[in-house]
């Protein structure tokens, strides 16, 4: 878990100005990864009750935009948002509950898998995610 510090010093790294919401932000982010925005929201308002829905939802956009935090959609799911980024990890998704958890990167090195046919591309990236059923989900499913 990183520091306040360390988030103020990862924003004036990305030319953003250092700034409560901001900070509060990263953290909570950082704390709860895989959260969707009023879950961020919830959580931000904890610590500065004041601040408004439309700030956390730039914020969110602002530290995307800079990759501070990653921002990943499975299908039929809202934005979750993360403070891993950069190592071109994956997802694996329980399609009862909708609980998230990382997998690391499938084979090899960056992106992971060597597309059929990249058409010219220059591939950095491979985003997958794998559906399946919890442990929890699974113990607790009828039989």
């Amino acid at each position: 878990m990183a520091s306040t510090s360390d988030y103020a010093q990862q924003l004036r790294a990305a030319d953003l100005r250092v700034t409560q919401p901001r900070v509060t932000v990263m953290h909570a982010v950082d704390e709860h990864p895989h959260s969707d925005t009023e879950t961020i929201f919830g959580i931000v308002r904890q610590t500065l009750p004041n601040v408004s829905r439309q700030a956390v939802y730039d914020v969110l956009r602002a530290l995307t935009d800079t990759g501070l935090i990653r921002r990943i959609q499975p299908s039929g799911s809202l934005s979750l948002y993360e403070f891993r980024t950069g190592d071109n990890h994956h997802h694996v998704v329980c399609r009862s509950c909708g609980t998230v958890e990382d997998v690391d990167c499938a084979i090899g090195e960056a992106p992971c898998l060597t597309a059929s046919h990249d058409h010219g591309y220059v591939l950095d990236e491979a985003e997958i995610i794998y559906w399946g059923l919890c442990p929890d989900c699974i113990s607790t499913a009828p039989t």
